[in-house]
């Protein structure tokens, strides 16, 4: 009658010979997001007929961090304590020795060692399971895909049980005021079990998901845009329910664009070629013509120089050396003296024509007009 007590006792004398660190090898693992639900299975197989009497639920961090209550139940009464206070619900029918905890809204601070004690009797003989919760960063809550796309959308929530879901519903809104559309309905507790759709969704929707590992996870093929909005899952565990939102962004497909370079074609090569050509041509023209502008411009300029020593030659002619001699009359004095006449002669430049050794070497000639004596 004792062995099987014996046995069962065994784990709670090595939780107090024993570190917690040393002793999470042994536990059960359950692994969650942030934000999610976890599932803590807490059953006896068999109790010889004795009743459990209290359940009690103890979080430990550690070896140096003080342990805190999650929950007790005593005298038919199931009461959270402290943070877990509005987290945690008793999901398990003690009377049939089950004394399962559901924990909602996982935190970062969740994590570490959770220990079932259940009480059997008035003997207080205490069953005691002991698992280790880990916490993952937040899952992500938003979905994107292109129109014509499949949607895989999870909701599920980890548990150390292979049952309790009752009913799984999956509802659709396209914003805050707008009505929720019916996307699947699935009640376990219905003759006819399986998944109902509705609406639009109806020949678009699969439920993927294992309800019996507590998974509802759905699967919407062909997506339009106007499926965008808000889907949200229930996964309900008797009179429990576990609620988790998905928004899903829908957007258009888009063309595809290449970074390689164009090729050109036989069109192409024959019109740049022609452009070449005839670039070529008009800048050959356009040489030959400022050419012999050039060339025109000196010749006019030559004939003009000629001209003007031309015009110079012809407006300077050869001149003599002397002009004429100006002649002064003068008049009779009262002096009795005989008259005289006084020749002034002028220097005249020789012309740019003549020769200078000429004129030296000729002898220069002098008009002496006749003038009369006055008398």
């Amino acid at each position: 009658m004792f062995c099987p007590l014996k046995l069962i006792l065994m784990p709670v004398l090595l939780d107090y010979s024993l570190g917690l660190s040393d002793l999470t090898a042994f536990y059960p693992e359950l692994t969650v997001h942030v934000g999610d639900s976890a599932l803590m299975g807490c059953v006896i197989q068999s109790t010889e007929g004795k009743s459990v009497t209290k359940v009690d639920w103890i979080h430990s961090r550690g070896q140096h961090v003080k342990d805190e209550y999650v929950l007790y139940y005593y005298a038919n009464m199931s009461v959270p304590a402290g943070r877990f206070q509005n987290r945690s619900h008793l999901v398990g029918d003690v009377s049939h020795s089950d004394g399962s905890l559901l924990l909602q809204d996982v935190q970062e601070a969740d994590r570490g060692i959770y220990t079932c004690e259940l009480y059997l009797g008035k003997e207080g003989k205490v069953f005691k399971k002991a698992m280790v919760l880990h916490v993952l960063p937040e899952d992500p809550k938003e979905l994107i895909v292109r129109v014509g796309e499949s949607a895989l959308m999870e909701c599920h929530f980890q548990s150390t049980e292979e049952k309790r879901v009752t009913k799984v519903d999956w509802m659709f809104s396209s914003g805050q005021h707008a009505r929720e559309e019916v996307v699947l309905l699935y009640n376990l507790n219905r003759p006819m079990r399986y998944p109902q759709y509705q609406g639009r969704f109806q020949n678009r929707v699969n439920l993927v998901g294992d309800i019996a590992h507590n998974d509802g996870a759905i699967m919407l093929q062909r997506v339009k845009e106007s499926d965008e909005g808000n889907y949200t899952c229930r996964i309900y565990l008797g009179s429990l329910m576990f609620r988790k939102t998905l928004a899903l962004h829908v957007i258009l497909e888009k063309p595809q664009t290449t970074s390689r370079p164009e090729v050109l074609g036989g069109n192409h090569v024959v019109i740049i070629v022609g452009i070449v050509c005839i670039t070529l041509l008009l800048l050959t023209g356009l040489i030959l013509i400022l050419k012999k502008t050039h060339r025109n411009e000196s010749s006019g300029c030559s004939t003009t120089l000629m001209k003007t020593l031309e015009d110079t030659k012809k407006a300077n002619p050869e001149k003599h050396v002397y002009s004429s001699i100006t002649t002064w009359e003068m008049t009779e004095e009262p002096s009795g003296k005989p008259d005289s006449t006084y020749m002034i002669m002028h220097p005249v430049q020789s012309s740019l024509t003549s020769d200078p050794n000429n004129l030296l070497g000729k002898k220069t000639s002098w008009e002496i007009p006749k003038t009369d004596q006055a008398f």
